[in-house]
């Protein structure tokens, strides 16, 4: 029996409101161990921004951190799944996406957490290497 995206998500993922600072941004990243955090508009899911993000579109492009909102450089209008979708309906729409993670939303379009492709890896090969680091990981911010 396949399992659902909720039985694998992180809930209560972080989500910053989208005039947040860059800089504000990487702290809140840093200090809970994270890479990405959902950017949100009064709690409505508007993007997405990952540590990448931060490196290639902000400090690359030589944007001023403590100026620069996330909503400048976030990845607008993110792919998203459900809690009860499978998860292998969520591989498959990163595979399609090249997608490393994926907001969970229910059906009244709350966010109720995050998928990454290390959660999908541990379900569906817990011996894998990619597995192993996913675990290590959450080991490490726990």
């Amino acid at each position: 029996m396949t399992r659902r995206v909720h039985e694998v998500m992180t809930r209560n993922p972080v989500a910053l409101e989208r005039g947040t600072s860059l800089a504000e941004a990487a702290r809140v990243m840093r200090d809970a161990g994270i890479g990405d955090v959902l950017v949100v508009d009064q709690g409505r899911l508007c993007g997405i921004l990952t540590d990448r993000d931060l490196v290639v579109r902000g400090m690359a492009e030589d944007r001023d951190p403590a100026e620069t909102s996330v909503q400048a450089i976030c990845s607008a209008e993110p792919v998203t799944v459900g809690p009860d979708d499978h998860v292998d309906e969520a591989v498959d729409l990163m595979r399609r996406h090249a997608l490393r993670r994926l907001p969970v939303r229910n059906g009244s379009g709350e966010l109720v957490g995050i998928v990454t492709l290390g959660d999908l890896e541990v379900e569906r090969d817990p011996g894998s290497p990619l597995a192993s680091i996913a675990a290590a990981e959450d080991a490490r911010n726990r």
